[in-house]
């Protein structure tokens, strides 16, 4: 980024402004589904959209969510016939997967910006079969914020059994904001040692590995059990960036959960 210390020589207004490239178009993912449908030798293919370039980062299908996707697929008693939230969804993979795979209800959230909303709806129409989109709702959300519009969506329900959090810890300034919403949303009295709260995230930045890891210590002050029950390697998202190759390129998932 230019210094503006030294850059900008107060120019602006002999010359016109150049008019604004267009926004990047979007781009498309596939996701096979291993369990097969009735009729056919593989299962469905989603077709996930992305927006074409954002500042919070929804325009990559992330590693971490291609494993929360693929775990949630093999594991459905963890959401069947219950309500499930994903939190930053981007195009919300994860969340599509147990929309197709048993879910009562699943709400699928990003930050309130109009382009990410209306992508994730977007998803929904091409991978959700018409008679199950009734239970599948899109909402724009600010971590920390209220939580009544998520809730509105599964009344009377007054929790959600299971939270996503795909590739969000990396953002260390609303570590806070997460969990304040993640018990907001749970119950903090559960009936079961279910997981509350799903947790898949690489460390992209190696250097600041201890600092995404501080969203776990900071859950466990606040009375939360975390357990790490997941661990694979894939290819690293972006073959230039600085730091170990192997620890940019490995997926981590963890399970939270309150005391019963």
């Amino acid at each position: 980024m230019p210094n503006q210390d030294t850059d900008d020589l107060g120019l602006g207004d002999v010359f016109e402004a150049s008019p604004s490239p267009p926004p990047p178009e979007p781009t498309i993912a596939y996701y096979d589904l291993d369990s097969p449908v009735e009729g056919s030798e593989r299962g469905p293919r989603l077709t996930i959209r992305l927006v074409g370039s954002h500042p919070l980062w929804g325009h990559y299908l992330w590693n971490s969510g291609i494993c929360l996707a693929k775990y949630l697929e093999h594991n459905p008693t963890l959401y069947a016939g219950s309500n499930v939230l994903e939190l930053g969804a981007g195009g919300g993979l994860p969340a599509l997967v147990t929309a197709l795979r048993g879910a009562k209800k699943t709400v699928i959230s990003d930050y309130p910006d109009r382009a990410l909303v209306e992508n994730i709806e977007v998803n929904v129409e091409r991978n959700v079969p018409e008679k199950e989109r009734s239970e599948v709702a899109v909402l724009g959300y600010v971590w920390g914020a209220d939580t009544t519009p998520l809730l509105s969506t599964i009344s009377p329900s007054r929790y959600f059994d299971l939270v996503l959090l795909s590739d969000l810890i990396f953002n260390h300034s609303q570590h806070e904001a997460l969990l304040k919403s993640c018990e907001l949303l749970t119950d903090p009295h559960p009936q079961s040692d279910q997981p509350s709260v799903l947790v898949f995230y690489t460390h992209h930045r190696p250097h600041l590995a201890e600092k995404d890891l501080d969203f776990f210590r900071l859950a466990e002050s606040r009375g939360w059990i975390c357990d790490k029950f997941f661990v694979e390697q894939k290819e690293a998202m972006f073959a230039d960036d600085p730091g170990d190759v192997v620890v940019r390129s490995t997926v981590h998932g963890w399970k939270l959960r309150r005391p019963i």
